[in-house]
């Protein structure tokens, strides 16, 4: 069987951010306002007053200092609270595939190939602009690529899933090489005004490329030694946003159509379903935990992924073990495992066995384990 590499990495970063103290002036003013003009209701009883939030439960909660996306503006005005970003025509490229393009450009620069190497896209991620006609088809004509395309959503794993099918795809010889690309613009579903949620997403895209080793002209291949996936349903991450809401009767409450999620929940069921996988997928490689240079986890949450770890080692990880981009970019969904990937494997060497995991709503979850070559 043709053993399959990845051989490039692209990041495509939004040029704004918001630091967490900008995030709760923010918030905290919508809260003011909120409970001075719903005074009498808080008094009476009938509604209950939001509370305040600060920059110390962020990093308490999440991890999270910061994040990128598209449009700072929107999201800080306590009259929007939201990106508001251009509308695009049919004739121009969308604000996805833009992204997306820029992701691959790089990662197809650094595995030292172009288009035309290309026969095979992928976009895997939670947020796709519109059912139809494919992003990623899209994303293949504006590249000039000969060959096929689909889209796949299986939120935050996404990545993961897609890396899979690619590999497969490799190995079985019926593609020569494909790019698995996530662009998320995860503002657009984030609920801005829950305190619950609103510190928790960012934007950004990320780019592989995978080929068979083989034949391979990179400087940094990862062969990837094995790929593991697994589902299991559960509504606790949820976003009901489709295109039967404006047949629904009644219409849903305007927040149903964002993202939510019981966090406690996820907390307690995520972290042994993925823990649980991780072990599977390396004793079934016969690679003990210890043998694992680095882990490259979903970026959602700095506690669950040290737990994860902690559980996966049988002891506590390093920050070079398991290293850390949620601080910065908080989660991005399908893209942040990639962006971990991206950052922190060029001071790897031959021979180093690394762990690329995604986990998310679903719940879904994947490992991809690799070793550099």
């Amino acid at each position: 069987m043709i053993k399959a590499a990845i051989t490039g990495t692209g990041l495509f970063t939004p040029a704004q951010s918001i630091s967490n103290d900008e995030l709760v002036a923010c918030y905290n003013a919508y809260v003011e306002r909120y409970n001075a003009e719903h005074a009498e209701a808080i008094a009476a009883g009938t509604t209950a007053p939001l509370q305040p939030s600060s920059s110390e439960f962020i990093v308490k909660a999440s991890g999270i200092k910061s994040r990128y996306v598209l449009d700072k503006t929107g999201v800080l005005n306590i009259d929007i609270m939201r990106p508001r970003l251009p509308t695009r025509s049919n004739d121009e490229p969308s604000l996805l595939a833009d992204m997306g393009i820029a992701a691959a450009r790089q990662a197809l620069e650094r595995a030292g190939r172009t288009a035309a190497d290309v026969d095979f896209v992928i976009v895997a991620c939670s947020n796709p602009p519109r059912a139809y006609p494919a992003l990623s088809v899209e994303i293949q004509a504006l590249l000039g690529i000969q060959g096929f395309a689909y889209d796949m959503n299986v939120a935050c794993a996404s990545a993961a899933f897609g890396i899979q099918a690619a590999v497969d795809a490799v190995r079985q010889g019926s593609a020569r090489a494909v790019l698995v690309i996530n662009p998320e613009v995860c503002s657009g579903h984030l609920n801005w005004r829950s305190r619950d949620c609103h510190f928790i997403f960012g934007d950004a895209a990320t780019a592989v490329l995978v080929e068979p080793l083989e034949g391979a002209v990179s400087k940094t291949r990862f062969e990837v030694l094995g790929t593991k996936l697994a589902t299991q349903f559960s509504s606790n991450i949820r976003n009901n946003f489709g295109f039967l809401n404006e047949c629904e009767v009644p219409p849903r409450p305007w927040d149903d159509v964002l993202f939510r999620q019981e966090g406690r929940k996820v907390f307690k069921e995520v972290v042994p379903m993925v823990s649980e996988l991780l072990g599977a997928h390396l004793g079934a490689l016969g690679v003990e935990p210890d043998q694992v240079k680095r882990f490259f986890l979903h970026q959602a949450n700095l506690n669950m992924n040290e737990l994860i770890a902690r559980k996966v080692l049988g002891r506590d990880p390093s920050i070079e073990e398991a290293p850390v981009i949620l601080d910065e970019y908080a989660n991005t969904s399908s893209a942040g495992s990639v962006i971990a990937f991206h950052k922190y494997h060029d001071d790897l060497v031959p021979g180093d066995i690394v762990v690329l995991c995604a986990f998310g709503a679903g719940y879904s979850a994947g490992s991809v384990i690799m070793k550099r070559v």
